[in-house]
């Protein structure tokens, strides 16, 4: 310093490479200032043939300037003072980076934005929180679609409770780099106390994973566990019933209570396996389909509506949407819990005496609404409809990503396809024949004996059944020849 100015270098230190440093340098910005007006004062950093500027609370007029020092303005020491002592902060910053070996590979504006948080306190602890794993995710999870959102929230609610009952480091202050394999190992071990399904957990893991891919894609961070911390599925049993299965709980006949909640499981079976929250969410018919936006993937959906279906639509007909379902229970989530509990008590019923307790015996005891969607595919299987069709009916994309995006796929071969498959679940029938008849033991899989106890068939007395099988033994006398005279 030489006066009132400031040189436009940084001296020189010994045991630095001055070659690698940055240069600094006052700067009157003075572009886009109208004549008469005051221009903001600037430091410029140079490096690496690149340009940055660190604005400063000091405003001047051209005439105020000269020669790298403030000139006729009334505070004029003041400013110099705080022109000084900025300058002096900025060049101490990029000895010290220079000292650490971080200004290799640094550009001008990283070394500005190093600079301003670590002047401004406040700013850098916006700067951490932004690039902090909970900031990432709650952002990531804004942009998601309502059903997905709803999973990641799940997943926050499971991420809160273990890193406070744990003793980790809590979820405000989890940087990405803090989640280690051992730590996700530790997550899923938490997990499994209250979800035995690791396939239930996986989903967990891949909304944390998924965070992890959008931090490194936006250059937050570049650590990764995942690549050996690996997501692998189990096996899960089958979720769907067989058409005999599907007959025996339509024509069971179960307790009053249960008949809505089986209702509504043949409603979404009819409408292709609809999910639950949009079935909850369905507002009405419109020339004969319900056309609505899948809640998990945003898919579009035209759905032409059968008789069966309409006739259940009707008995249940809501206020506020189609369906009854929100004007009875609070949620969707809530709706759902409360049918599976009730499809997986459907079956033959016993008392311990008067009034006891009552004990069941499930046809299906762990049939929920996820059956509906997987019955419906598995059946259009068995029927030959092509594989094509059987996605466009789920919502599901086929083949080439990009070619689906042009194709208008042909809803009537999906109207075809699920009109199809209620025909023969219902009426044993394929393409308009009768292939088994309704009511008897093959069409409900079962011997006659299974299906009397279950009482899918008229019970037979004993009586009749003896007297039938006796009029099977007994021999009709054979008629007498007619003999005619020549």
């Amino acid at each position: 310093m030489q006066g009132n100015r400031f040189t436009a270098e940084i001296p020189f230190y010994v045991g630095l490479d001055i070659l690698s440093m940055a240069s600094t340098k006052f700067y009157l910005d003075c572009r886009r200032v109208k004549p008469g007006q005051p221009a903001i004062m600037k430091i410029a950093i140079g490096h690496g043939n690149k340009t940055s500027y660190v604005s400063l609370d000091a405003k001047l007029l051209p005439e105020q300037w000269e020669d790298g020092g403030v000139i006729n303005h009334p505070e004029k020491f003041v400013l110099t003072a705080y022109l000084n002592e900025m300058k002096q902060k900025l060049d101490s910053h990029i000895i010290w980076l220079t000292r650490e070996h971080k200004l290799t590979g640094m550009t001008a504006s990283d070394i500005r934005d190093s600079f301003l948080i670590e002047v401004d306190p406040e700013k850098k602890k916006n700067k951490e929180d932004q690039s902090s794993f909970l900031y990432r995710f709650n952002k990531y999870a804004a942009r998601m679609s309502e059903g997905s959102k709803r999973t990641f929230e799940h997943t926050l609610n499971r991420l809160t409770a273990f890193t406070s009952l744990s003793g980790k480091i809590s979820l405000d202050n989890l940087k990405f780099e803090d989640i280690t394999v051992e730590w996700l190992s530790d997550f899923d071990k938490f997990m499994a106390e209250t979800a035995k399904s690791k396939n239930s957990r996986n989903i967990h893991f891949r909304n944390i994973r998924t965070v992890f891919n959008d931090a490194i894609e936006d250059n937050i961070t570049q650590h990764y566990p995942f690549r050996r911390f690996k997501i692998k599925n189990e096996v899960t049993a089958k979720r769907d019933l067989s058409v005999e299965e599907l007959c025996q709980l339509i024509f069971f006949d179960c307790e009053e209570h249960s008949k809505k909640y089986r209702d509504y499981f043949l409603l979404m079976f009819y409408l292709m396996g609809i999910n639950n929250v949009d079935l909850c969410n369905l507002k009405e018919i419109v020339k004969g389909r319900i056309e609505f936006h899948r809640t998990k993937t945003n898919h579009f959906f035209s759905m032409k509506v059968e008789p069966e279906a309409l006739a259940l639509i009707e008995k249940y007909r809501g206020e506020n949407y189609l369906l009854d379902i929100l004007d009875h229970w609070d949620s969707d989530v809530f709706f759902r819990k409360k049918m599976n509990k009730n499809l997986q008590k459907i079956g033959p019923v016993t008392r311990s005496g008067l009034g006891g307790k009552k004990k069941y015996a499930p046809l299906f005891p762990k049939l929920t609404t996820y059956y509906a969607r997987h019955s419906w595919a598995s059946i259009a299987s068995s029927l030959d409809i092509p594989v094509e069709t059987i996605s466009a009916g789920l919502g599901h994309e086929y083949g080439n990503k990009i070619t689906a995006i042009y194709i208008n796929y042909d809803n009537r071969k999906v109207d075809i396809a699920n009109r199809k498959v209620i025909d023969w679940v219902l009426y044993g029938k394929i393409d308009g024949k009768i292939k088994v008849k309704p009511g008897t033991p093959k069409f409900f899989g079962l011997t006659q004996k299974e299906a009397e106890q279950l009482g899918l068939l008229r019970m037979v007395p004993e009586k009749k059944k003896k007297d039938r099988a006796n009029k099977k033994t007994i021999l009709k006398p054979e008629k007498e020849k007619s003999t005619k005279v020549a």
